[in-house]
């Protein structure tokens, strides 16, 4: 199979689909890997380590585009690359549909085969591809906060783990996924007082034994949340419904209870976002002010450590890429059933039921 791997385009993205090692190993299967000229440049990967490897390099993302089978991405085509895709072309990616109906309906318009990286969902129901970027932006979330909740970022001016004599920060974590266990892990360890929320107790009775003692559980209602908000330092969204739109945990209303300086990171916002005031940003103008609560939104946010996020996105990608590549698409998704559940559109209809009813489109059962 000739597979395609283009620069990523979206602002301030420095990952790349694919490492060296990755490239290697299709290669050597006698697959053809073409890449697009300092792809990896944001990851620290010259063009050099790529040709070591086997990768041909073109110039222009459009080669790219016309030359390959198919394309493997991080984050979903941008409107400039809408017209690149060819019917039949296989996109494996990140998508995230559910939040995104211009995109949907090119993908749509177009006849590619999208495969979401986000819905692949193997039998014990966890996510393999979304897993590592969650842990990424889990971790990251917790760093982030804590630089925002510094004075001349505009925060409170509070210290997460606090000193010896003066109070430890208020962290409250929505959601205990892969996301907020992260984060939890990582605000504990500064030595925050951390609440973790979610409506599954089994989750919770999990986290409550491998967590550090400075994380509590908590059931997720509206009332929780919002006693919980009022002495919030630091607040993460980290919500998930596999490929539909996240749900609004966080009102508007609830702001105004809040502690003025208090931080909001909504790692949720490639699914649309768990606050009401969430909107996406970017990480060169990453944070907003919303009656006196600062939100930071960035939309890709292992985008912000590429070196890290590109190798663990390629140790967790790179067996599903070398499956498309030696059966094809079909057969593929056929033989592994975890791969099939990553299917979002094919042949201009939308075959993954939670995009379909997030954008109130019509949707297709897949028939095998």
């Amino acid at each position: 199979m000739i597979i395609g791997i283009p620069k990523e385009i979206k602002p301030q993205e420095g990952r790349v689909a694919m490492t060296p090692a990755g490239v290697m190993e299709l290669t050597r299967r006698g697959h053809t890997v073409y890449l697009q000229k300092s792809a990896g440049e944001g990851s620290n990967l010259p063009d050099e380590r790529y040709q070591q490897a086997g990768a041909m390099i073109l110039d222009t993302i459009e080669e790219v585009y016309a030359a390959a089978d198919m394309i493997v991405k991080v984050k979903e085509p941008m409107e400039r690359e809408y017209g690149l895709i060819r019917k039949g072309q296989v996109l494996f990616t990140y998508f995230h549909f559910a939040s995104n109906k211009k995109l949907t309906g090119a993908m749509m318009e177009s006849g590619a085969v999208c495969i979401a990286y986000e819905t692949v969902m193997d039998r014990q129901g966890a996510l393999p591809l979304l897993t590592p970027m969650s842990e990424v932006a889990g971790r990251l979330s917790v760093q982030q906060g804590a630089k925002y909740l510094e004075k001349p970022q505009g925060g409170k001016g509070v210290l997460l783990g606090g000193v010896p004599g003066v109070s430890s920060a208020e962290v409250v974590i929505i959601g205990a996924g892969v996301v907020g266990h992260n984060a939890a892990l990582m605000a504990a360890g500064l030595g925050a007082n951390v609440k973790l929320l979610d409506v599954n107790l089994n989750r919770l009775r999990y986290l409550s034994e491998v967590l550090p003692s400075n994380v509590k559980t908590l059931y997720s209602t509206e009332m929780s949340i919002r006693e919980s908000l009022r002495s919030a330092d630091l607040v993460i969204g980290a919500t998930l419904i596999v490929g539909a739109k996240a749900p609004h945990l966080v009102s508007r209303e609830m702001l105004k209870e809040m502690t003025p300086g208090t931080v909001m990171i909504d790692v949720s916002v490639d699914q649309g976002g768990c606050f009401e005031t969430t909107h996406s940003t970017t990480h060169m103008e990453p944070i907003y002010e919303v009656d006196g609560i600062i939100h930071y939104c960035v939309a890709n946010m292992p985008g912000a450590v590429p070196v890290t996020s590109t190798r663990a996105l390629t140790n967790a990608t790179l067996p599903y890429v070398t499956r498309l590549a030696e059966y094809g698409w079909e057969e593929a998704c056929k033989r592994y059933e975890d791969l099939r559940q990553g299917l979002n559109i094919l042949n201009g209809e939308v075959v993954y039921k939670n995009v379909a009813d997030s954008l109130d489109l019509p949707y297709r059962e897949l028939q095998w």
